[in-house]
């Protein structure tokens, strides 16, 4: 996230041991350590719900364009013609006994 080396992490150590006092910085530390384990804890959680939204789309828009592919009027076409031949099957056969 940030470049921050280890000359730095000291300095910055140094400093606040001198703001804070050997007293206030153990205490410091575990409150920001805390804060930013509940900013990683909520970015995750964040980064996992736009993930699963964005999945969500995708399988959203994936079906539509398979409904959309698929011409139903052919399907019905299909079924008609097979009632049909059916029907008239039944007829020859009901033509043969009489």
């Amino acid at each position: 996230m940030f470049d921050i080396g280890f000359s730095e992490l000291v300095l910055i150590g140094i400093v606040a041991l001198l703001v804070l006092g050997p007293e206030r910085l153990p205490g410091a530390a575990r409150t920001v350590g805390a804060l930013l384990r509940r900013a990683r804890a909520s970015w995750a959680t964040v980064r996992s719900e736009v993930e699963r939204e964005l999945a969500a789309e995708e399988l959203k828009r994936s079906m539509q364009d398979t409904v959309a592919s698929v011409d139903p009027r052919e399907d019905i076409k299909a079924a008609a013609d097979d009632i049909q031949s059916a029907a008239s099957e039944v007829g020859k056969k009901l033509d043969e006994r009489t």
